[in-house]
């Protein structure tokens, strides 16, 4: 176990705690703050994962796998938070979940033969993006008196869309070859 891949399980434990701080009506005033801080945290241990396992050539399997989906985890959660705080429509959420399912169905038939998918840089534009939204989006909760946050967050919402939809078209596109073995 190498300093990326406990990097990438400290992402996802990170996942109960940072939900716990956004929905639970313990921390008013200060608890959206926390939950905030918490989801950075994850989203810089995401971008410094893959920079030393790169960096020191610790790049493994279990990381190719593990990383997305500990993304996938962080960014979900998230967006389901944002449905129960009125924040995304839940038709966004379910765009950029079922591509998430496509995307791990994709990955396991390549895993059966062998094929390891790793993340493509329009999934990373995407995830990143993603997290910038969240981001904006439980700031204007929170500072919810600035017109800017939340156009800002409008803007975010519709590019990560967007990167949603053109990432998934692109591993369509680069994987069929994985769903013509499984004929």
């Amino acid at each position: 176990m190498n300093l990326p891949n406990k990097l990438t399980l400290f992402r996802v434990i990170l996942i109960p705690f940072f939900v716990f701080f956004l929905l639970a009506p313990y921390f008013p005033g200060y608890g959206n703050y926390i939950a905030i801080a918490i989801f950075i945290v994850a989203s810089l241990t995401d971008m410094l994962d893959g920079k030393i396992a790169r960096k020191y050539n610790l790049v493994t399997n279990f990381g190719k796998f593990m990383d997305p989906l500990a993304d996938k985890l962080l960014v979900c959660s998230a967006l389901i938070c944002l449905i129960e705080l009125q924040m995304l429509p839940s038709w966004i959420v379910i765009i950029i979940i079922a591509r998430e399912f496509i995307i791990s169905g994709f990955r396991l038939i390549a895993s059966d033969n062998g094929v390891v998918i790793a993340a493509s840089y329009w999934g990373k534009f995407k995830t990143t993006f993603q997290m910038l939204m969240v981001i904006v989006l439980m700031l204007d909760i929170t500072l919810n008196q600035y017109a800017w946050i939340h156009i800002l967050g409008i803007v975010l919402t519709y590019i990560a869309l967007a990167l949603t939809v053109i990432s998934l078209i692109d591993y369509i596109v680069k994987n069929r070859g994985v769903l013509k073995e499984q004929k």
